[in-house]
């Protein structure tokens, strides 16, 4: 087993895009020295903010209700149905 010394770890997080012959070419500037790196690439597509906008509202169903009674004598007795 090999352990790796993460100390000198960076995380990146970048949007960009695939161009047209489905190559993702990435210039990242590092504050690491000229070392070898493992590198992770996650790609993860991004929706376009249309998409994202037509999720439904529901503030039109958001209600309050308002409680008669004791709920620790409430929820005792529900348990003791069990």
């Amino acid at each position: 087993m090999k352990f790796t010394n993460y100390l000198a770890m960076e995380v990146l997080k970048l949007t960009t895009k695939i161009d047209e012959s489905g190559y993702l070419n990435l210039n990242i500037p590092t504050q690491l020295a000229a070392v070898k790196v493992d590198i992770v690439v996650v790609l993860n597509p991004v929706s376009s903010e249309k998409e994202q906008q037509t999720s439904y509202d529901f503030s039109d169903l958001v209600g309050r209700l308002t409680w008669q009674g004791d709920a620790v004598a409430a929820q005792r007795t529900l348990r003791d149905e069990w």
